[in-house]
């Protein structure tokens, strides 16, 4: 009888042991992942400074110097510019000057969603709400809680996801689809455009009193074509990433080649 109780209870140290080896693996992988996350925060703060962007421009200064000066605000911004010109780099570099920065950035292209699934997106949804919805969803909104949202080509957003848009930005809540209570928002909202938004509105195709919402702090990104004196410093810097990447040695592009771009 003493036998197999020492048999049973040497099974069960082994087992204790075994146990507690799985969780300080657990613990050691768990801190190395939030030291991870720290550094990374770190790397991405000081990439995303604004003295960091590649520009020597009177145009992209003014910007820059916009930026400086909202990024420690929860204003909501409006970005305007065509596409190509930066404004989602913009975006970021505007979240991690903020006091958000340790917060989600969270993306969403509203033109890229169709107009049956974009409210889902942004608020999430509740089971059952709706043909297909077998699981309740996370939102966007939640997801950026503490953060920031960063709504890319706002100006293809549906007209009745604008309406349930409005409505968190005058009351600071929503409610996800199929759901009744409302949810506190602490998110700071920011918006890109390449259309003219009050010739939308014209056409009836944009909200006007939404637009007055997003456009608190409106900020132009100009184009390429304006900052010219930019471009030197872009094609040194692209010839430079691209030689690492590739691993290639540095290369130097002909005066020829950089007058003709």
């Amino acid at each position: 009888m003493v036998d197999e109780d020492i048999r049973v209870m040497k099974i069960v140290a082994s087992l204790l042991s075994q146990t507690l080896r799985i969780a300080e693996m657990i613990r050691e992988e768990n801190s190395k992942l939030v030291q991870e996350n720290k550094e990374l925060h770190l790397e991405l703060e000081e990439r995303y400074l604004p003295e960091n962007m590649i520009a020597d421009s009177s145009a992209m200064a003014k910007t820059l110097d916009m930026v400086r000066r909202v990024a420690g605000t929860d204003a909501t911004i409006l970005l305007r510019g065509e596409s190509g010109t930066g404004k989602s780099l913009l975006a970021r570099s505007i979240h991690y000057s903020s006091n958000r920065k340790r917060g989600p950035f969270v993306v969403v292209n509203c033109a890229s969603l169709p107009a049956t699934l974009i409210e889902s997106e942004l608020f999430g949804h509740e089971k059952g709400a709706f043909t297909g919805a077998f699981t309740q969803r996370t939102g966007r909104f939640e997801a950026a809680d503490g953060g920031t949202l960063f709504l890319d080509e706002i100006g293809d957003m549906p007209m009745e996801a604008q309406t349930r848009l409005l409505r968190v930005l005058q009351q600071g809540e929503y409610t996800t689809v199929g759901g009744r209570n409302a949810i506190k928002s602490d998110v700071r909202i920011i918006a890109a455009t390449n259309k003219d938004l009050r010739q939308s509105i014209q056409q009836g195709l944009f909200r006007e009193d939404l637009y007055y919402r997003l456009n608190v702090v409106p900020v132009a990104m100009p184009a390429l074509r304006e900052r010219k004196q930019d471009i030197p410093l872009l094609v040194e810097s692209f010839l430079q990433e691209y030689c690492e990447i590739h691993q290639r040695k540095p290369k130097r592009v002909s005066d020829r080649a950089m007058e003709s771009l």
